[in-house]
């Protein structure tokens, strides 16, 4: 583990440099634990796949003070936080005009379309952290054999709603905006309300399942 100085009012703890669950379980208890504590000297926090950066006040709290504080609840706390883990599963239509890049996939991995469609709904994905647009969970845990770059030119309009996957990553464009990761489907549930609480449907921490519906079950239940 490192705790380092990331700007004049932030602070960094890293505990590991690759994508593993139990690196993440780490971040999650910290993250808890710094929650929990309710500390008004701390603007935010923003978890990520193996760290944990933490935004303070610097007019009232030293990085010193803040990394003693981070220290000590590490060491009170067990490596992994043993929560019980929130399963969520999110339908999908993997059509082909709903997943523009479904046949591309395919084509690059060498295996049929419905090889990608049975891969990605055959796992158990991780939410490691929200980023990149309100909402937006990363989910790691994608088949090795669907692993496959992002797009060489992003899409200047991805449609909320779109799954897409990118290395070893898969994840729901929770909003519409612009994106490179390669689409293979659409959800018809809405993943981000601002009016909700919380406003995201996933957290990091759960566990997601894709199930594939047909056409008529995604217009049928579309904007959920």
């Amino acid at each position: 583990m490192r705790i380092i100085p990331a700007s004049d009012s932030s602070l960094l703890v890293e505990f590991g440099t690759t994508i593993a669950p139990e690196f993440h379980e780490r971040v999650l208890a910290l993250f808890r634990a710094l929650m929990a504590e309710n500390e008004g000297r701390i603007r935010n926090l923003h978890p990520a796949y193996a760290s944990l950066l933490i935004d303070f006040d610097p007019l009232r709290m030293s990085h010193a003070e803040l990394s003693s504080q981070v220290q000590g609840l590490i060491a009170a706390a067990p490596e992994t936080t043993h929560a019980p883990a929130r399963t969520v599963t999110i339908p999908v239509c993997y059509e082909a005009d709903l997943g523009p890049d479904l046949a591309d996939v395919a084509a690059l991995d060498s295996i049929s379309v419905d090889d990608v469609i049975r891969l990605h709904t055959s796992a158990t994905y991780l939410v490691y952290f929200l980023g990149f647009s309100p909402g937006f969970a990363y989910l790691g845990g994608l088949d090795e054999k669907l692993r496959t770059p992002r797009l060489a030119t992003p899409r200047k309009h991805v449609v909320a709603g779109s799954v897409g996957i990118a290395g070893e990553q898969t994840g729901v464009y929770p909003i519409d905006s612009a994106g490179g990761w390669r689409l293979l489907g659409r959800t018809p549930l809405r993943m981000f309300d601002p009016i909700a609480d919380p406003p995201s449907r996933l957290q990091p921490g759960d566990h997601v399942r894709f199930t594939a519906i047909s056409r008529s079950e995604f217009e049928h239940t579309e904007n959920v």
